[in-house]
């Protein structure tokens, strides 16, 4: 199998325990053992993560980008959804 045939994987980080996953990059490789032993050697080179997870690029769905709004549009007459409409309490820092 030559690299040109190899598939696309994208590579997901976790910095640390409680953290979410960070999509950090793609890189190709023949299966997905190579995949994740790649994927630690470019982008965490440093040690800064604690979890990979690696991707087949064919197998992710994503919704379309010019299409942002119609597709993430509240339905009319719920506004509110959306956190924008509320105040924060008083004493409560971290909001």
């Amino acid at each position: 199998m030559s690299e040109e045939t190899w598939p696309l994987w994208e590579v997901f980080v976790r910095a640390n325990r409680g953290m979410s996953h960070v999509h950090a990059g793609s890189l190709h490789a023949p299966d997905a053992e190579l995949a994740v032993r790649n994927a630690r050697d470019l982008y965490t080179r440093r040690g800064e993560g604690t979890s990979i997870w690696v991707v087949p690029s064919d197998a992710i769905t994503a919704s379309d980008p010019d299409a942002k709004g119609s597709f993430f549009e509240s339905p009319a007459g719920k506004n509110y959804r959306h956190a924008v409409y509320y105040t924060a309490s008083e004493g409560v820092p971290h909001l």
